[in-house]
């Protein structure tokens, strides 16, 4: 009786399901990514789209700026007294983007933005009050893009800085 002997896969099969197997996760990846920038819009705010708007007459309270690129939230002026605000998002970076703004109860968003979209978003900030301004498109918040604002308090607004805790300086608690 013969004996039939295997030879053991050869390292070029290998490298070749390593490949194969390489090339399925980037396109799962790239599919998961294109699915993402997809969030739902809607909530409550008055929106528009592009291009950015220019205040109206009928604009109520302080103009803010609110600069939404990936993954950043910059606002200017940084709102810290109490009152009306209009804040007017301008989606400058290349996923799609909201603006989120939550506290003293309420919670306001924009809808979702693509790129080079805006939208205008006017809230009434309350004194002693911190609110979280964010993106709550698809984890973006947890991407780093949020900021806080304290009205009436002594630190203004804690800038976006993208490295996820949202307090510019690269150390905190994120809020």
């Amino acid at each position: 009786m013969t004996e039939t002997t295997r030879t053991p896969r050869t390292s070029r099969t290998r490298r070749t399901r390593g490949r194969i197997a390489l090339g399925l996760s980037g396109a799962a990846l790239a599919a998961l990514l294109a699915a993402c920038g997809g969030g739902g819009g809607g909530g409550s705010s008055s929106s528009s789209s592009t291009p950015a708007p220019a205040p109206s007459a009928g604009a109520t309270g302080t103009q803010v700026k609110a600069d939404l690129t990936d993954f950043h939230i910059a606002l200017s002026p940084q709102p810290d007294k109490p009152g009306q605000y209009t804040f007017v998002a301008k989606n400058d970076g290349q996923h799609d983007h909201a603006l989120e703004i939550e506290g003293g109860g309420a919670e306001n968003r924009t809808k979702t933005l693509a790129p080079g979209d805006s939208a205008t978003l006017t809230v009434t900030l309350k004194s002693g009050t911190t609110y979280q301004v964010y993106c709550p498109v698809d984890g973006h918040k947890d991407l780093g893009m949020k900021t806080q604002i304290t009205v009436g308090g002594t630190s203004g607004t804690t800038p976006s800085n993208g490295n996820g805790n949202g307090n510019g300086s690269g150390t905190g608690t994120g809020y």
